[in-house]
């Protein structure tokens, strides 16, 4: 896998993928990168478990919040992971201790370790690195053109709102309409 240009059909089909996200260094600040794009992942629909250990047992956004991967008790699709490029790579070292493993290691912008991406891939995960979720998913569905941005992708197809009606979809079918 080259980690310095994905398509963008890898990223919408891990964005369609996955429905459970552990969040890695969520914070309770609204204006850390954290807590936006875990508010902005949650309204996209997507179930957003915050981790950080100086907040567990704390509520975030309407979610526990929970020290460490293991302590989630549901299953994970996705670890997205705000913490520095070194901490990735125990942070993926206990996501493969999961029963059963998360389908995708993701970790933030400015946060890249080939090694725990190499062991992540060995494992069967797929792997993001050095980009953002809540970036991608603006790109994909045309929002990132409302803030003058470049998303890359050219169509000349209508974008389509979420099946809730509420915000735009990513044309991905999400939920359980297929767009």
């Amino acid at each position: 896998m080259n980690h310095d240009n994905y398509s963008p059909d890898y990223i919408r089909n891990i964005l369609r993928s996955v429905k459970t996200i552990a969040l890695v260094g969520a914070s309770n600040n609204d204006v850390r990168p954290s807590y936006f794009v875990m508010k902005y992942l949650l309204g996209k629909g997507y179930d957003v478990i915050p981790v950080n250990p100086g907040l567990a047992g704390k509520d975030l956004l309407g979610k526990t919040v929970y020290a460490s991967l293991k302590d989630i008790p549901v299953a994970i699709d996705m670890v997205d992971i705000f913490r520095n490029s070194e901490a990735a790579g125990p942070i993926t070292d206990e996501a493969l201790t999961l029963d059963p493993k998360p389908k995708v290691i993701w970790m933030q912008l400015t946060v890249r370790n080939d090694e725990a991406a190499a062991r992540a891939e060995a494992a069967g995960l797929e792997v993001v690195m050095n980009r953002c979720p809540k970036m991608e998913y603006g790109k994909l569905s045309g929002e990132w053109a409302w803030v003058g941005g470049n998303s890359g992708v050219i169509s000349s197809k209508k974008q389509v709102m979420h099946e809730s009606g509420k915000v735009q979809s990513l044309g991905l079918g999400l939920g359980n309409k297929t767009y």
